[in-house]
């Protein structure tokens, strides 16, 4: 077993992704699936992966992850947030790097709620005059 270099928890509407780092030659699991058959988006994942190409890190760790909750869109975007976090424990230096690119900010938009005595949660049923 590798020893783990730093880890982060992200999260993402209702997705949880707790990400580790471990050092190694940039293979990704998720849920122990390679990553190209767990997100089969090319644009989701270079989403995911843009805290490790920011830093400069790609190709150093392996990214370890276990996601749960949510679509693939939540997850990926948990993950986002998970690796940042995990460079940040890792070193304190990127912080700054990530920030800026917005990287550690908890994206809190959620689904809102459906309201009683509508189909949905903006959606109003026909009016009808007559």
């Amino acid at each position: 077993m590798t020893k783990e270099i730093a880890a982060g928890t992200g999260r993402r509407k209702t997705a949880v992704a707790r990400v580790r780092l471990v050092h190694g030659e940039g293979k990704w699991l998720v849920n122990d699936v390679e990553i190209e058959k767990y997100i089969t988006s090319e644009a989701l994942r270079q989403y995911l992966e843009q805290p490790l190409v920011l830093t400069g890190n790609a190709g150093k760790f392996d990214v370890l992850i276990s996601a749960k909750g949510g679509g693939i869109s939540g997850q990926s975007g948990a993950i986002r947030h998970g690796l940042a976090r995990a460079l940040v424990a890792a070193d304190a230096n990127l912080r700054e790097v990530l920030k800026k690119a917005g990287c550690l900010t908890r994206d809190s938009r959620m689904k809102e709620r459906k309201k009683p005595g509508q189909p949905g949660a903006r959606k109003r049923f026909q009016f009808s005059k007559r």
